[in-house]
């Protein structure tokens, strides 16, 4: 076995790895979450650092990769800083649009308190 053959082999999936929530993403949610283009992930494809399953939905063809293998070839591509930089937006992306919800359910929920203390009366609510 070569020196290539080895390293790819060691960079191969574990087996049920494809299976895990969350281990695979597709070509878009990897452009979303890493901000790697198709070209990028098709050139780590072609250069054996990344494993895929093609997809399609609706007759729309899609790449799916493993987030481990595609984060460990982000970091050699374009360093540790640019990974960690990048999953920090997205989970501040993603804290906000959880505050956001919750406001809306708050905001919800205050009327609906509102609208029955006024169905008893006027009298606020025992706590």
């Amino acid at each position: 076995m070569t020196h290539d053959a080895e390293c790819y082999r060691s960079h191969m999936a574990e087996y049920g790895e494809w299976n895990r929530k969350g281990a695979a993403l597709s070509d878009v949610t990897a452009e979303k979450e890493y901000g790697v283009t198709r070209d990028f992930i098709v050139k780590g494809i072609q250069d054996r650092k990344l494993e895929f399953r093609d997809g399609a939905v609706w007759g729309n063809p899609y790449l799916r990769v493993l987030r481990s293998q595609l984060e460990l070839y982000i970091v050699a591509q374009l360093g540790s800083e640019y990974l960690v930089s990048k999953k920090h937006q997205t989970e501040l992306r993603a804290v906000s649009k959880e505050i956001a919800h919750l406001r809306k359910k708050l905001a919800a929920l205050e009327a609906r308190k509102t609208a029955l203390e006024r169905a008893l009366g006027g009298r606020p609510a025992d706590r």
